[in-house]
Formats: structure tokens, C-alpha cells, sequence
């Protein structure tokens, strides 16, 4: 694991913290001590990195009250989180705006399942661990393609009474998807209070489809197309029942199980051969869209 840092300088937006987590995931680390001050488990943050950058919006993974730091786990997946991968310790971002959206609602729900997919763990390490502190039973489900896409393992071990792990190529933990961990743990009596469904769209859609039937309070935190979140421009917006809500000012967090989950997917591919073809430009690669799955 690659590491580099410095001691933390009153220089707001600096870099003081680089860490790349595997092969295609970063954690960064800045000092923003008015945002570390405030943050609260499901906000999020709206970077702007140069002064011809888009506003691109990162839900926080940790931050620091003391040291007034903030941390954001990403993927260099379209030319915003390149150019913020690319930032050196010591570097500053030119506008971060936050903390944005509603906090989770942290209560002791009493049994409390947290189920993530890939990059959605950085969003739900924060949600765990507060329901934990809240005096919640924490039940944590993570997935991702690979065992070597996996990312805080052992910080969700640590706010969980129980971890199961599942891969799509069986390479870690059981083979397939969290969605079928999840139906076979209520096949199996464990009595569930409340789940936090965390990670790709669709995988938040099969949990809501799976927790509906048996009445579980089901939340997931949306990633709609976003750009000034804060409620003025609209991009944001989702259907929730027969409701249009902002995901910037309403959420991100909804009722899953009144959540259109088919719209919001529509949606979500409506740029993606745009953000291929400035993936490719910038990082000479043709890969797949990975756009918007947290």
C-alpha cells in the first residue's frame, strides 16, 4: 500500500493524506476544519479541484474533529476524479462546499444490516459505525467483483458484530451477490429492524424488492446526477413515491422501498459515453463506464 503524508498545516483544502487503497481505488485526506466540525454520517462534500473543474459531489468516508481533516474514498473513473487522483500531498483543492444533504438517521433501531456493493463500504463505514455507537446489533454484508476490490474490511469488522462477504467471481467470501446473503440470513430468522442498502443503483433496487415483502424499513442513499447540490439547479432530482424530490436537499437518503429506481437508472446513463470518451482521452483506456456507483 502506498502511503505518503505531511503534518497538517492550517492551510484550508490542502492534501494532507494520500493513500491508494488497491489498484483502482484512492483515499485522500484535506484539511477542512469548518467541514470536519459539522460532518455526520451520510453528508457529503462538493469539490471543485481548478478553476476549469466541474463540480462533482464525494460522500464522506471519515473525518476528524481535532486534526480538522476529512477523507473521501474514489475511483479514477472520468476526468474529475483522475484530475482529483492526481492531486500530491501538500496540493490544495480550490473550493470544497460542505457538509451537504441530510445525515443518516442514527438511532437503536435494535438488528441493523448494513449492505454495501464496491465503492458504496466508503458510505457505509461511517453509517455502521454510528448505528454501532447508537447501540444498534450491526450486521454488515459486503460485495464486490473481486477480493482484491474489497476496502475497509477491517474498519467494518470493527463496528460489526457480524461480516459476510461476497464477490461476483467467489474469489472472496461467498460467491454471487449481497443481495442473496441478505435472503438467505432472513431465511434464516435473523430479525432485521432496519436496512441501509449502500452501492450501485441496482443492487439497491434487488435489497428494497427483497426487504419489501417482509416489511423491513429499508434506506438507500442515492447518487443521482449532481452539480451545485444545493438544491437550485434540479439535476439531482428522483421520484420517491409519487413525489419529485432534490437528492442534494431532500437525501441522499429515501425510503427505498418508494424509491423509482428504473428512472434513476435511466438517468444516470444519460452521459455515460461522454464521461468514456473523456476517460479514455485522459487516461488512454477504454474501460466500461464505472459512472456514479459511489
Amino acid at each position: 500500500m502506498l502511503e505518503t503524508s505531511i503534518q497538517n498545516q492550517d492551510k484550508n483544502n490542502q492534501v494532507v493524506e494520500k493513500k491508494q487503497l488497491n489498484s483502482v481505488t484512492k483515499k485522500i485526506t484535506v484539511y477542512a476544519p469548518d467541514i470536519a466540525s459539522k460532518a455526520q454520517p451520510g453528508q457529503f462534500v462538493i469539490f471543485k479541484v481548478h478553476e476549469d473543474s466541474e463540480r462533482i459531489p464525494l460522500t464522506l468516508s471519515s473525518w476528524d474533529k481535532e486534526k480538522g481533516t476529512i477523507s473521501h474514498i474514489f475511483q479514477e473513473v472520468g476526468y474529475s476524479t483522475i484530475e482529483l487522483g492526481s492531486l500530491e500531498v501538500g496540493e490544495k483543492i480550490m473550493n470544497l462546499a460542505g457538509p451537504l444533504g441530510n445525515p443518516s438517521e442514527i438511532k437503536n433501531f435494535g438488528t441493523a444490516a448494513v449492505v454495501c456493493g464496491g465503492l458504496g463500504t466508503a458510505v457505509a463505514y461511517p453509517v455502521a459505525k454510528a448505528l454501532k455507537a447508537a447501540g444498534n446489533k450491526v450486521i454488515s454484508i459486503m460485495g464486490a467483483r473481486s477480493a482484491e476490490l474489497f476496502i475497509l474490511e477491517d474498519e467494518m469488522r470493527a463496528v460489526s458484530d457480524e461480516v459476510f462477504f461476497s464477490s461476483d467471481d467467489g474469489t472472496k467470501g461467498q460467491k454471487g451477490f449481497v443481495s442473496d446473503i441478505l435472503k438467505t440470513l432472513i431465511a434464516k430468522n435473523y430479525n432485521f429492524n432496519i436496512v441501509f442498502a449502500i452501492g450501485p443503483p441496482i443492487m439497491m433496487s434487488v435489497i428494497a424488492d427483497i426487504t419489501r415483502p417482509h416489511n423491513i424499513k429499508t434506506i438507500a442513499s442515492l447518487n443521482p446526477i449532481m452539480v451545485d447540490g444545493m438544491g437550485m439547479c434540479g439535476a439531482c432530482r428522483v421520484t420517491i413515491g409519487n413525489e419529485i424530490k432534490f437528492a442534494c436537499v431532500d437525501g441522499p437518503e429515501f425510503d427505498a422501498h418508494q424509491v423509482n429506481f428504473k428512472e434513476l437508472m435511466q438517468r444516470l446513463k444519460c452521459y455515460c459515453d461522454e464521461e468514456k470518451n473523456v476517460s479514455a482521452e485522459t487516461h488512454k483506456h477504454g474501460e466500461t463506464c464505472q459512472c456514479h456507483k459511489h
